[in-house]
């Protein structure tokens, strides 16, 4: 790799740790190409990706970025998982963890905030985007749904009533 990949490698690496929501740092020795093949299908599916790249060019594209604070994770056999969605990336790092034992979490950040391993299992615990969208959009909606329900509730006993008056008559 010449001087002009690395410089490419570490822009790269730089927009990386700029834009994503979450980074997860995880070892991965051990691991086949198809079970890392396998993770980062997964991590397609829910809005990530996965990079392994050097230690030593990460740290330098680290240097004066949000996420700077994950350097001193970066030794030995490491590999970066991110996602826009600060969620995304450390749900399936963490599904993935409970399924392969080659694959370890060594930690991660969000922002400016350092993940330990416990808090990269914690933020893979919240809801994703999509689930507070959702929930918001189903607490916005039931009080609309209460009320069009108590406005047409005496529309539909007075109905009620009239088609028991109507049988009486007809009986």
């Amino acid at each position: 790799m010449d001087r002009a990949q690395k410089e490419q490698v570490v822009e790269e690496l730089g927009q990386i740790f700029e834009s994503s929501g979450v980074v997860v740092v995880a070892r991965y020795e051990g691991m086949t190409v198809a079970e890392m093949q396998a993770l980062r299908a997964q991590m397609r599916v829910a809005g990530g990706a996965v990079r392994v790249a050097k230690n030593r060019l990460a740290k330098i594209a680290l240097e004066g970025k949000p996420a700077a604070s994950i350097a001193d994770y970066l030794t030995g056999m490491t590999v970066l998982a991110f996602s826009e969605d600060p969620v995304a990336a450390a749900k399936v790092s963490d599904e993935y963890a409970k399924k392969n034992e080659k694959f370890v979490i060594l930690g991660g950040a969000m922002g400016d905030t350092a993940l330990d391993p416990a808090g990269v299992k914690a933020v893979a615990q919240l809801p994703s985007r999509e689930e507070l969208i959702a929930s918001v959009v189903a607490c916005i909606g039931a009080p609309a749904s209460s009320i069009a329900g108590a406005i047409g509730a005496p529309a539909s006993n007075i109905a009620g009533i009239l088609s028991t008056l109507e049988e009486r008559e007809a009986a």
